[in-house]
């Protein structure tokens, strides 16, 4: 008969195969940063080069676009290692769900660059299908970010998927402000946008920093260097220029270059911290997998222990366990129980950043659906409610939930 010594050897065994997993995703994490990267610069020289009618970043483009495509590869390869046995992938049918999904938006990405070597798309149209792609390849690190059953990693996985959301935000920025600085046309519609995506950086960040590690030294400076105050200044008297401009107004065309090496720098120096907390991450998978080894090391010895014992027993008579082996034993229970409770608590904190997330997000899509609204005054109403109602943005999220089957106009 087995005893419970046995199952928490079963308990740890499961635990390091999810342990060997997430460190896998973690290799997968690492890639699809760098083609989200790439992605990211192909799209702001893509609206430079559309806004600007072809006379600019042409060639730039071509060469990002190679990188991108190399990128891919690396990604798809990564995806086809996969272990795809749904028994031992933890939230499974989410993930490869999101991963066909990302897989599907790359396909297109061939049909899509042609029709933007032809201009036969506007810039608006062609950062939107690119944002497109690269959302779909950030809601793969946010489900394996929800999947993750380790708190420590779950923390570092949470803090590494706002910090690429953020990046991306301020990637839609750099690509939104060249075509703005390329056309030289801003109305008050386009300037709320435009400062949607900046408030939308800045939740991000904080989320970011509220579940990152800033006594490692590393991490904060590379953090810092993502505030350079030469680069943000600049930063900001562009976004000055770029919200009073008008139809009538004459713009230096080298603004447009400007802003967009601007936005670079930072982004770059976004990507190099990025690098480092997926880095991190790895270490990190790894050192809890070697601890969760020796753990079962000492488990296993442990039952050879018993075993050994019930050997030396008469048949018919109870095993008879010495006092240390017994209070080995009974701590070892009790290291597990409180762990696993400690465990669950430090979950419980996590998931709930991550579920808010998911709420705010099927509240804009309600009211996107039932009033026709884009994502940004979908999340505007949201937050305006919020403050009218002196409520936290999640409880206004859920209440608009709730109604959904009495909110009138379903679009169709």
């Amino acid at each position: 008969m087995k005893s419970g010594l046995s199952f928490l050897l079963a308990a740890r065994q499961c635990e390091i195969a999810e342990l060997e997993q997430l460190a896998r995703s973690s290799d997968v994490v690492t890639v699809l940063g760098r083609l989200t990267h790439a992605l990211q610069r192909e799209r702001g020289l893509t609206n430079l080069f559309l806004a600007s009618g072809g006379l600019h970043a042409a060639e730039l483009r071509l060469q990002q676009v190679a990188e991108c495509q190399r990128f891919e590869h690396e990604v798809r390869t990564h995806l086809d290692r996969l272990d795809t046995d749904a028994s031992r992938v933890p939230h499974g049918a989410r993930l490869f769900s999101r991963i066909a999904v990302a897989l599907h938006a790359l396909d297109g990405l061939s049909e899509l660059r042609s029709r933007v070597a032809a201009q036969a798309m506007t810039a608006e149209e062609a950062s939107a299908a690119l944002s497109k792609v690269v959302a779909g390849l950030l809601a793969v690190v946010f489900e394996w970010a929800d999947s993750a059953t380790e708190p420590e990693i779950s923390r570092a996985l949470v803090a590494l998927f706002n910090l690429m959301q953020g990046k991306e935000f301020a990637g839609q920025e750099r690509a939104f402000g060249a075509s703005i600085f390329a056309s030289g046309r801003i109305d008050s519609s386009t300037q709320q946008q435009w400062r949607h995506l900046i408030d939308s950086q800045q939740r991000c960040m904080q989320v970011f920093a509220d579940f990152t590690d800033f006594t490692n030294p590393e991490v904060l400076a590379a953090e810092q260097a993502t505030q350079e105050p030469r680069t943000l200044a600049e930063l900001e008297r562009l976004r000055r220029i770029g919200y009073t401009v008008s139809g009538q107004d004459t713009m230096d065309a080298r603004l447009g270059q400007a802003w967009y090496d601007c936005c670079t720098r930072r982004i770059d120096a976004m990507k190099v911290l990025e690098d480092l907390l997926a880095l991190n991450l790895r270490h990190l998978c790894e050192r809890t997998i070697n601890r969760a080894r020796t753990d079962l090391r000492d488990q296993q010895e442990l039952l050879d222990a018993l075993s050994a014992q019930a050997q030396a027993t008469r048949p018919g008579e109870p095993a008879l366990y010495g006092p240390q082996l017994e209070r080995s034993i009974l701590a070892m229970v009790q290291e597990q129980s409180a762990r696993i409770q400690a465990m669950s608590n430090e979950l419980d904190t996590v998931r709930a950043t991550l579920n808010e997330r998911k709420v705010v997000d099927r509240a804009k899509g309600l009211l996107m659906a039932h009033r026709q609204f884009t994502e940004e005054e979908a999340y505007k109403a949201l937050r305006q409610m919020a403050m009218n109602q002196n409520r936290r943005l999640l409880e206004v999220a859920e209440a608009v939930l709730t109604m959904a089957d009495v909110l009138p106009g379903r679009a169709r």
